[in-house]
């Protein structure tokens, strides 16, 4: 019988991805701490900013998370100033969440373009960034 001989991990394109997503939760620290923000908290204003007033399930769904994980995210931001939550009038069952000045205020910071030229990666960024969102949806698809 031939021994079968798995791949150094470094050749793993999961772990690659996987480590990427650490590199970058580094990288984003020095500029989110003196805001007060960690990434995942970052990210979430993101999707506020392209569409402010959204319900937690909305926003989860764009984030990929769950309102059990998204919740204490968003309880964060609201003691922050950064995000008010509040029920859904039509719908008491919904809770939306709004930015709050301070948290419009913050889009104006820039942070995602110093993070663009932390990768590294110039005029190749938007084909990358295409490539793994396109790798995420075919893994998503799979997983139905």
């Amino acid at each position: 019988m031939t021994e079968r001989k798995n791949p150094p991990l470094s050749d793993y394109l999961c772990f690659a991805v996987y480590s990427a997503n650490l590199a970058f939760g580094r990288a984003y620290r020095p500029i989110l701490e003196p805001l007060g923000l960690t990434y995942t908290q970052y990210v979430a204003l993101v999707a506020l900013w392209e569409k402010d007033d959204q319900t937690v399930g909305e926003l989860g769904e764009k984030l990929f998370l769950e309102s059990n994980t998204l919740t204490p995210i968003l309880k964060k931001l609201e003691q922050t100033g950064f995000v008010e939550r509040r029920r859904d009038p039509a719908d008491e069952r919904q809770v939306r969440i709004r930015l709050t000045s301070k948290g419009q205020g913050l889009q104006d910071a820039c942070i995602g373009d110093r993070l663009i030229d932390a990768t590294g990666l110039g005029a190749d960024f938007a084909a990358v960034q295409k490539a793994i969102a396109g790798l995420r949806d075919n893994l998503l698809a799979a997983d139905r």
